[in-house]
């Protein structure tokens, strides 16, 4: 199960994930989470709740990736769990992504209004 909650502050999007971004729904979830903001500048996805993360995951983020370089907006990956971090060095992606610290991230979105959604997955709304 993949639990993404966003919040918006200005034109940052924070995209926190919880849980496993593996191939299927997961992987849709949070594409769907990061294409749908209108006025984004920056998307910061906060990995330091990604417990697992396979090929499909690590291709929905390389595709990511490419749609906000080609919409203009930057993509940040921040405080990636260490399962998340040694994939990313594992198969080089740490050179193609900008992986950044919290505190890193808090300064970027520090004294900006925000507003929350949540967006959870999970089998049973899979299954309805």
């Amino acid at each position: 199960m993949l639990t993404i909650d966003t919040e918006k502050c200005g034109d940052v999007a924070v995209v926190r994930c919880s849980g496993r971004l593996v191939r299927g729904e997961a992987v849709c979830t949070l594409r769907n989470a990061v294409v749908t903001g209108t006025d984004t500048r920056i998307v910061v996805l906060d990995l330091s709740e990604v417990e697992s993360l396979d090929a499909g995951g690590l291709t929905a983020l390389v595709s990511l990736h490419h749609w906000t370089r080609n919409h203009g907006i930057q993509l940040k990956l921040v405080n990636p769990s260490h399962f998340v971090r040694e994939m990313l060095e594992c198969t080089h992606l740490d050179s193609v992504f900008d992986v950044s610290s919290l505190h890193d991230a808090l300064r970027v979105l520090g004294g900006v209004s925000c507003r929350r959604e949540s967006l959870h997955l999970d089998r049973a709304v899979l299954n309805a």
